[in-house]
């Protein structure tokens, strides 16, 4: 995957499960989000040395504010498959996570988009500044 902002693409690998599956017999539309979010939580701690956890120490989350996904070619039960994303923009408002799932057996792209998020306030729900910190460590 290349990213037009310069900046890191990190990969994550997974295996389709029973409890993926929807009733045409492939992986259910709502269920590639969550492999997106599963491989940010991952690579947010194994690439950017910050995970999720330590956000919620100092009192911050992120949230999805907007998503764009475009499928493409169908996951099935016991594909594997590779999630590489990017940060493609982060200000003090919030990031732009781009990503593609490619299906390891074809080598095709199953599907593609982005993702904006927000931080939070955990406390009050609100929107809270990126710190410059923040931005630095992950605009790797």
């Amino acid at each position: 995957m290349n990213n037009p902002s310069g900046l890191s693409v990190f990969s994550s690998e997974f295996k389709v499960r029973p409890d993926d599956i929807d009733m045409f017999n492939h992986v259910h539309n709502s269920t590639y989000f969550d492999y997106v979010l599963a491989a940010r939580y991952e690579q947010m701690e194994k690439h950017y040395g910050m995970a999720m956890e330590e956000f919620m120490k100092m009192g911050f989350g992120w949230v999805v504010k907007t998503a764009h996904v475009e499928y493409k070619r169908p996951l099935s039960m016991g594909d594997e498959f590779i999630v590489h994303t990017g940060i493609s923009e982060i200000n003090t408002k919030g990031c732009k996570v781009i990503f593609e799932i490619i299906n390891k057996k074809t080598n095709k792209i199953s599907c593609d988009g982005w993702f904006d998020y927000v931080m939070i306030d955990l406390q009050t729900g609100r929107g809270a500044a990126v710190s410059p910190e923040i931005i630095e460590k992950y605009a790797i």
